[in-house]
């Protein structure tokens, strides 16, 4: 059958820097420094965007192997969208 995992569990095994950070934390962290680097715009803006960026990809490359091809799909959708994004605010 389809078991459900929970949203707690973590992903990938492991004790690194991430595993004790909160989900709560790392979600209004991302969202603070999207919403910066959004209205600061310019080279400023596009750096911290640019992090951000940098930080999608570096999940992505770490949980590449356990992830279903539609779920790996997705989540290089939102990649590119924050490429895309990061490259609007220069302009």
């Amino acid at each position: 059958m389809n078991q459900r995992r929970s949203p707690r569990a973590q992903l990938l095994p492991g004790s690194g820097p991430l595993s004790r950070v909160p989900p709560a934390a790392a979600f209004f962290g991302v969202l603070v420094l999207f919403v910066a680097g959004v209205l600061i715009k310019g080279v400023v803006g596009a750096v911290l965007l640019g992090l951000l960026t940098l930080g999608v990809l570096g999940l992505l490359v770490a949980a590449w192997r356990v992830l279903s091809p539609v779920d790996r799909l997705m989540r290089f959708v939102v990649f590119a969208a924050m490429v895309a994004v990061t490259f609007s605010v220069l302009g």
